[in-house]
C-alpha cells in the first residue's frame, strides 16, 4: 500500500533518486541499485536503502533479477519533479544567465523547494515552454506528441539537419552540456555533415566552425528536419561524437 505520492513531499534525496531511474530506465534499460548508486555516486547500501523506502511508498517496484522500475505513481512523481527542474533550468539560463551545466547542478538544489503555486507562475512566466533548454519533453503530453528525433550517426555525408535535443542520459554529463554549449550545438542549430568514415567519425559544419567528431556512442545526438538553405561553416573546433550522439537531429526537408 503506498502512502505518498505527492512529488512535493519527497526528500531532496527521493527525488534525486526517482529522476535518476526515470533517465537510466528510460530506453527499456534493466536497471539495478548498483548503478543506480555508481551514477549518483553513493554505496549500494545507500542505494538499497532509499529503494526500499520508494518500494514502501509504492513509487518504485522491484522485478524478478532485482530490476527496479516505476510504478505508474512514480513515473509521475518522477515525471513532476522533471518538470519543475526544466522550469528552473529555463528561469536560470534565459532570465539569470546561467549556463547550461550551472543551471542543471542549480535547479537540481531548488525543485524540492518549488510549491505547486510558485510552478505554476513560473510556467506562465516562461511561456509554458513545451520541453527542457536541451529539448527534452517537459511532460508527459508533451512526449506523446514529439517526435524523438534521429540520431547524428545516422545521417549521411552532405546531409543538413538541425540539433533536436539533447538526451536525459547526457544531461547528467556537466562537462558535456557546457562542451556542447561553447559550440552551439544547442537545439535549433543547423547542421550539415561534410564527412563521414568508415569508424562512424563525422565531420559536422556549423553557423559557427566545423566539428570533427569521433566515439564510441552515436546513439545519443539526435537531429530534427532541416531547411535546405542552413547556413555554411566556417573555422574549425573538435568534439567526441560520444558528446554529439547525446543529441538527436531531425532529417532535412526536400
Amino acid at each position: 500500500m503506498s502512502r505518498r505520492h505527492d512529488s512535493h513531499d519527497l526528500s531532496s534525496a527521493a527525488q534525486e533518486y526517482l529522476l535518476a531511474l526515470r533517465v537510466m530506465a528510460g530506453d527499456g534499460s534493466h536497471v539495478k541499485a548498483a548503478q543506480i548508486a555508481r551514477h549518483l555516486g553513493v554505496s549500494t547500501q545507500a542505494a538499497s536503502e532509499m529503494f526500499r523506502r520508494l518500494v514502501a511508498d509504492g513509487l518504485v517496484r522491484q522485478a524478478d533479477g532485482r530490476d527496479l522500475i516505476l510504478t505508474a505513481a512514480g513515473r509521475a512523481a518522477a515525471d513532476t519533479i522533471f518538470r519543475r527542474h526544466a522550469l528552473l533550468e529555463w528561469l536560470l539560463t534565459s532570465v539569470i544567465g546561467l549556463g547550461w551545466a550551472e543551471s542543471d547542478e542549480e535547479a537540481a538544489r531548488l525543485q524540492g523547494a518549488l510549491s505547486p503555486r510558485v510552478e505554476a507562475r513560473l510556467d506562465e512566466m516562461l511561456g509554458h515552454p513545451p520541453t527542457c533548454p536541451h529539448g527534452n519533453p517537459i511532460d508527459a503530453e508533451t512526449a506523446r506528441q514529439r517526435p524523438r528525433g534521429t540520431p547524428l550517426s545516422q545521417i549521411e555525408g552532405g546531409q543538413r539537419a538541425t540539433i533536436y535535443r539533447i538526451t536525459e542520459e547526457a544531461e547528467e554529463d556537466a562537462g558535456l552540456l557546457s562542451y556542447l554549449e561553447a559550440r552551439a550545438l544547442t537545439p535549433g542549430a543547423p547542421v550539415t555533415v561534410l564527412a563521414r568514415s568508415e569508424s562512424l567519425d563525422r565531420t559536422i559544419g556549423t553557423k559557427g566552425g566545423r566539428c570533427q567528431s569521433s566515439g564510441p556512442m552515436p546513439h545519443q545526438t539526435g537531429v530534427s528536419p532541416a531547411s535546405p538553405s542552413a547556413g555554411s561553416s566556417a573555422g574549425a573546433v573538435s568534439v567526441r561524437l560520444r558528446w554529439l550522439a547525446s543529441t538527436t537531429v531531425g532529417r532535412p526537408s526536400r
